[in-house]
């Protein structure tokens, strides 16, 4: 039997800090998804959050399709998302074009920007250019048109906006 190259990782190559990207990089799209699904069916963070972790993500043994992600980033997301939602859109609607309305774009555009604009805006543990770089990395889970881009200069100019100090 051959032995695994030198160039192949394996799970337990991976780093501490590779493992936690990787489980807010899984938060992040599911708070995406999360706070679409709230929108469209009027459910509040709290019942939202539990349906997540009871249903959607899962444990190493645990049978069947989950997604292994940073539970307590997912509701600290989730839940500031809600409890500061006026202010984040207060935010972002500042930085949107003159004539253009939050409330018109499409909802997946308007949730992951107020995913980002909340991180921005409340999460000064994470730098700007990663927040950032993760949600455009979510809008082109998405889409293939011109919304990552604008999610990048949206978060972008938000992020000047609400980060004082360089990240």
């Amino acid at each position: 039997m051959s032995e695994p190259s030198a160039d192949t990782p394996s799970v337990s190559d991976e780093s501490k800090s590779d493992r936690r990207a990787r489980l807010r990089r899984s938060a992040r799209l599911s708070a995406v998804q999360a706070l679409y699904q709230m929108e469209l069916t009027g459910q509040g963070a709290t019942k939202v959050v539990k349906q997540f972790r009871d249903h959607h993500f899962g444990y190493d043994d645990e049978p069947g399709e989950y997604v292994e992600a940073d539970e307590d980033f997912f509701e600290d997301l989730l839940t500031g998302i809600v409890a500061r939602q006026d202010e984040v859109d207060g935010h972002i609607a500042g930085v949107l074009r003159e004539g253009w309305k939050l409330s018109r774009l499409d909802a997946t555009v308007r949730a992951i920007l107020r995913a980002g604009g909340y991180e921005l805006l409340a999460r000064e543990d994470v730098p700007a250019a990663a927040a950032i770089n993760e949600y455009v990395d979510v809008a082109n889970a998405f889409f293939e048109g011109s919304e990552p881009g604008f999610v990048n200069a949206t978060l972008d100019t938000l992020s000047k906006k609400l980060r004082t100090k360089s990240d």
